[in-house]
């Protein structure tokens, strides 16, 4: 007997829809699994076996041949089993399928017949809605993560039999839903104030500014005296993620195996801190299989990716960068494969000024010669350095400073709340279009960038001093559109230009006068 179960197949960070179809004649017995699985699907075939004799019913006697349609892509991971444990019950006619055409299934099967959980179960649940599917019966361990998706039936099971008593219309089954007003409530997390970094105001002021208009940021100095405590801090100054921008930022951890049951959404900014030995795979995305796999730029989607000691990544790997930071994307191609990932971050980068980290301390003598330092700060092209819109340096303190214990500057809720108040006014003006002013396109720059008569004066005289590219432009404008509104100001003025030029790299920092 021909049986077909609809199942789905996660490549990128979306799904698509799969056709198991199972075919049971006499015969002797073997099952085979054609349509291009790899060996974890192969492998099913005796998870399946063990699972159908476990579950209490009797597995096939003749010939099974299971086919995966689409038969031309790529078919990997255990998140068949269980349409195939269907389809062989329904093909033998141990289950009368009243309800097959109406779900889609995923999940792993254990020997004993219990479900397994799987990755990309947010994406298989927005594909079942995609696809007019009335639901989706998946893994409980993955209920949370896939009940956030409205419009389709989030069937949670646990064992293979309760599977099977469902789609044959011997039970009933209650649709999951996630509370997902109460996950935003309660995932707040605590965070390391911004008072318990001694000075460095300015360089507070600069992460205040970037993080009001998602802006990238570069901070130099000696070792020890802040950089990634400040970057560390600066999560917990973010705006929250919205309701849109927690789904697909959930969507890439979970095909990427990143969440676990007790996570329903990921509803707090990632933050991503990789090693500088991390090669350019991980960086960018990819690998050597036929399932690429998100990589660090993607899992900072909506988040901030950290790269400390910026000049000793590999080079390959630091110009992987350019392509998110300018479109927020990144496109993957392979000889077996081309996909795409969101990759819309917030680069915060932190590196000495030289390779002992001497360089401008008031007490340590820099042992470097100038080639040396020439090479250390040459190994960040220029072109990755034009995509940063502000550079301060972080001086050593002083003795005072450090003495000093008492909480300095605002709080981290205090300035947060700053943050919150300029990135609405941005979502209130661009009206979806763009998410922050640092999004903002070369047409948006210029349509929402009004400047009072001195601060036009002032950016051309910048311009002709300084020789700022297209590029640093514009970035002085968004930059400087975002201090406009952190003072809630309609028209960008001279203070908001000059404050701007001042972030741009070290020989554009001197605002005319």
């Amino acid at each position: 007997m021909l049986a077909r179960v609809q199942s789905c197949a996660v490549f990128g960070i979306d799904a698509y829809p799969l056709a198991v179809e199972v075919d049971a004649v006499p015969g002797q017995w073997r099952i085979e699994v054609v349509g291009l699985p790899d060996t974890a699907v192969k492998e099913s075939r005796d998870r399946v076996w063990s699972a159908i004799r476990n579950s209490g019913f009797h597995g096939p006697r003749g010939r099974v041949l299971v086919n995966l349609a689409p038969a031309d892509m790529r078919k990997e991971g255990s998140a068949l089993d269980l349409p195939i444990a269907i389809g062989i019950l329904a093909a033998t006619e141990q289950l009368a399928g009243e309800r097959l055409a109406d779900y889609m299934l995923v999940g792993e099967l254990a020997l004993d017949g219990s479900v397994r959980p799987v990755a990309g179960a947010l994406a298989m649940a927005i594909a079942a809605k995609e696809h007019k599917r009335r639901g989706i019966l998946l893994p409980i361990e993955n209920a949370e993560e896939a009940g956030v998706v409205r419009g389709v039936d989030i069937l949670p099971v646990n064992t293979l039999r309760e599977a099977a008593d469902f789609l044959s219309g011997k039970t009933d089954m209650r649709p999951f839903q996630t509370d997902v007003a109460s996950v935003f409530a309660a995932a707040r997390g605590t965070y390391p104030d911004l008072t318990e970094v001694k000075g460095q105001a300015h360089v507070k002021r600069a992460l205040t500014v970037a993080a009001a208009g998602g802006h990238n940021l570069l901070m130099q100095g000696p070792p020890g005296t802040g950089k990634t405590m400040l970057a560390s801090r600066l999560p917990g100054i973010l705006p929250d993620l919205t309701f849109e921008e927690a789904l697909e930022t959930t969507r890439i951890f979970s095909v990427a195996g990143r969440l676990d049951g007790r996570r329903a959404l990921i509803v707090q900014r990632p933050f991503r801190s990789p090693h500088h030995t991390a090669t350019t795979v991980s960086i960018a995305g990819g690998g050597a299989g036929q399932q690429p796999m998100p990589g660090e730029v993607s899992l900072a989607h909506n988040g901030v990716l950290f790269l400390d000691e910026f000049p000793e990544f590999n080079r390959a790997a630091l110009e992987v960068l350019r392509q998110p930071l300018e479109e927020g994307l990144v496109h993957i191609r392979r000889a077996n494969y081309a996909v795409t990932y969101p990759s819309r971050f917030m680069l915060v980068a932190a590196m000495n000024p030289c390779p002992c980290g001497c360089l401008g301390d008031p007490h340590r003598s820099c042992r470097c010669s100038p080639g040396a330092i020439e090479r250390y700060v040459g190994r960040i092209s220029g072109p990755l350095l034009d995509r940063i819109d502000i550079h301060v340096d972080v001086p050593a303190l002083s003795f005072d400073q450090l003495l000093d214990h008492r909480p300095s500057g605002a709080s981290t809720a205090e300035v947060r709340a700053v943050v919150q108040a300029a990135r609405e006014r941005q979502r209130a003006r661009y009206k979806g279009r763009f998410t922050c002013n640092a999004h903002l396109d070369s047409k948006a720059v210029r349509q929402h960038c009004a400047l009072t008569d001195s601060a036009r004066r002032l950016l051309e005289s910048a311009l002709e001093q300084f020789g700022l590219s297209a590029r640093g432009y514009d970035k002085v404008l968004r930059v400087a559109r975002t201090l406009a509104d952190l003072d809630n100001a309609e028209t960008i003025g001279d203070n908001h230009i000059g404050e701007a030029v001042q972030y741009r790299p070290k020989e554009q920092a001197h605002v005319p006068t």
